[in-house]
């Protein structure tokens, strides 16, 4: 029996819709995924590093003698005038007291020191005796040669006798004064510390010191009254407004940065944004231990403060700082995230969506910053390129802007 023509479009439509059903059932879903336009723009590369502000000169005032420091004059943010300002008053040492020994030592000291004191004036008289003896020779032989009965000979002799016996003389005279200055020398050992009205020592008060620079007292190392060596601190004096920026950098980091790198200090506890310039890279690195308990080799960068201090109130010496140092930096680059840039045969690659098909797209990179990585070739400005791309996109494969779904 034959089919009638309306069978036969029934029977189509039917088996039109069987088919369409199965495709529905076994075709993959589109994936959803988040999209980014490929773009040109500005780009910088970036080395982040944690750094602290310090002043640029410090002056540090130590005692220029051993003594006793006066209760400091000044305290940490007094402003001080170079040569005018007393920043310090240190005090000479006192006497030490003696102990028994020390005692007995210094006693018998003094007793020798007068025992040699009575020797010298023995010897002296000796020598005033001897002078006066010479003298009158002296004078006999020179009556004897004026009436012609004695020769000149022995009065050249008599004279070079009185010459020795007067420098016998002297020499005695001096010894009794070394005698004497012994025995001075051997009773200030036995006084005792005496503290005057004026609070000085046995009368010696006291140096002064001034401040060496027009400046403001950061601090002060000894503030009461106390014993102190030559040579200890007793405070440090600086320029707030004169500050520079210190940061330690990854060795590696650092040799790649241009002399006179320009950076940015973010949240530094003001407003806004500090403008700072590399000034240079110390030659030495050190190791340091992280917080992950590695071995880095880090050095110190010093950058100057190119804001005014009327635009940075509040900074001072000591503070954090976190600054963005500009590596390298271009007006025009072809961009991709680095979200998007996944490995693939020994390069990167990317998924590039056209209607709505995912295409593994290889690309050649450039310089990387914190987000975006520089495009040399591979794509087109104005690609979609899928960010954070998952195991479930493949090549061919369907995708959908997730974005379509909110």
């Amino acid at each position: 029996m034959k089919l009638s023509a309306r069978n036969l479009v029934t029977g189509a439509v039917l088996a039109a819709l069987l088919g369409g059903l199965v495709y529905t059932a076994l075709r993959s879903p589109p994936v959803p995924v988040d999209l980014h336009v490929v773009t040109r723009g500005p780009m910088q590369v970036t080395v982040n590093a944690d750094g602290k502000t310090r002043i640029r000169d410090i002056y540090e005032v130590a005692a220029p003698i051993a003594g006793t420091a006066r209760r400091s004059p000044v305290e940490p943010g007094d402003r001080v005038v170079a040569g005018e300002t007393v920043v310090a008053v240190v005090e000479p040492a006192a006497p030490t007291l003696l102990d028994s020994r020390a005692r007995r030592e210094a006693e018998a000291a003094v007793n020798e020191a007068r025992a040699a004191l009575h020797l010298s004036e023995t010897d002296l008289r000796k020598a005033e005796e001897d002078l006066a003896y010479a003298q009158g020779q002296f004078e006999r032989a020179q009556a004897l040669v004026e009436r012609g009965v004695s020769s000149i000979t022995r009065l050249e002799d008599a004279g070079q006798q009185l010459a020795i016996a007067r420098a016998a003389r002297d020499a005695a005279a001096s010894g009794l004064d070394m005698a004497e200055s012994s025995l001075e020398r051997a009773r200030a050992a036995l006084s005792p510390p005496r503290e005057d009205a004026s609070g000085s020592f046995n009368g010696e008060c006291c140096v002064q010191i001034h401040a060496p620079i027009d400046g403001t007292v950061l601090e002060v190392d000894v503030i009461s009254q106390r014993p102190v060596g030559i040579g200890t601190r007793l405070l440090a004096i600086g320029k707030p407004d004169d500050l520079e920026i210190v940061a330690d950098l990854l060795s590696a980091d650092a040799v790649r940065l241009p002399p006179g790198a320009q950076a940015r200090v973010e949240r530094w506890g003001g407003a806004g944004v500090l403008d700072v310039r590399l000034r240079r890279v110390e030659p030495v690195a050190y190791t340091k231990v992280s917080a992950l308990g590695i071995e880095e080799q880090r050095v110190d960068a010093l950058f100057d403060i190119l804001t005014p201090p009327a635009e940075r109130p509040g900074l001072g010496e000591g503070f954090y700082v976190f600054l963005r140092i500009v590596e390298w930096e271009t007006d025009d680059a072809l961009q991709v995230p680095l979200s998007a840039l996944f490995r693939h045969a020994g390069g990167w690659a990317v998924f590039a969506v056209q209607d709505g098909i995912a295409t593994l797209a290889p690309v050649e990179i450039g310089r990387r910053g914190e987000t975006m990585a520089e495009l040399r070739s591979g794509l087109a400005e104005g690609t979609r390129v899928v960010t954070h791309p998952s195991d479930a996109i493949v090549d061919g494969g369907a995708v959908l802007d997730r974005a379509r779904l909110q």
